[in-house]
């Protein structure tokens, strides 16, 4: 059992902004797709909530999550690299895992939501927060034992979730893991089907790309993986792929 972190002794989650003059600029997309859920403070507000999370998901938001993090090893050993932030308890239950000697870097384009992440997560000088974008990590060739991304990819247009998976897979040491939760094109006769259809084409334009095509015909075609485990859930609905370096 790891044993847990003194809270009284430990150094806070260091979230790092960069100086302004270097700053990552905004996508465009997703100041105007996204706005909504991500980019205005009130949105921040209205969905950091565990049972809206979990509502979002049909219920299914625990079972996801507690998928992702058993891949990710019991405890989480060595460096562990999660792209983009995530509403809910994912990243408090990953820092939980954590054992004394790993580390965890999160990364995200929005200085608010690394800060919205900071405030849920104990003191601890093994996490550090990154104002980062996912398609251009500022960080050095296979650096990360692992990587995790939690309903990341439906939400960027192609061109970005393809630099998003090639820039995981440079910074991913030969060898690791990349544990990657998203959106799956569901059996045919899901009663929530035309529903998801609906929700996608009005507020989620770039999801319906991983319903036409496997999520694996996004990886950079000059670094195939050694491996690629995937399940679904809740009627393929869901996926979850365990890709090795």
């Amino acid at each position: 059992m790891t044993p847990p972190v003194d809270s009284s002794t430990a150094a806070a989650p260091t979230f790092m902004a960069p100086p302004a003059s270097r700053a990552p600029a905004i996508p465009r997309y997703l100041e105007q797709v996204y706005w909504w859920a991500y980019v205005h403070p009130k949105a921040v507000h209205l969905f950091e909530r565990e049972w809206l999370v979990n509502l979002i998901l049909f219920g299914n938001y625990g079972r996801l999550r507690d998928a992702a993090l058993a891949d990710l090893g019991a405890p989480v050993a060595g460096k562990t690299l999660q792209v983009a932030c995530v509403y809910g308890n994912l990243t408090p239950r990953l820092q939980a895992r954590l054992a004394p000697d790993a580390t965890l870097d999160v990364v995200d384009i929005l200085p608010i939501q690394l800060k919205n992440l900071a405030d849920k997560l104990q003191s601890d000088e093994r996490v550090a927060l990154l104002q980062s974008d996912s398609s251009s990590l500022a960080c050095p060739d296979a650096s990360y034992d692992q990587a995790l991304l939690f309903f990341l990819l439906h939400e960027q247009p192609e061109a970005v979730r393809r630099r998003t998976l090639s820039e995981v897979m440079r910074v991913v040491k030969p060898g690791g893991r990349i544990v990657i939760v998203d959106y799956h094109r569901p059996v045919a006769w899901h009663p929530l089907r035309l529903l998801m259809t609906g929700v996608f084409r009005r507020l989620e334009p770039y999801a319906m790309e991983l319903w036409q095509h496997p999520l694996e015909e996004f990886m950079p075609a000059g670094a195939p993986p050694a491996a690629i485990e995937k399940k679904t859930f809740y009627g393929g609905l869901y996926q979850k792929l365990v890709i090795t370096r």
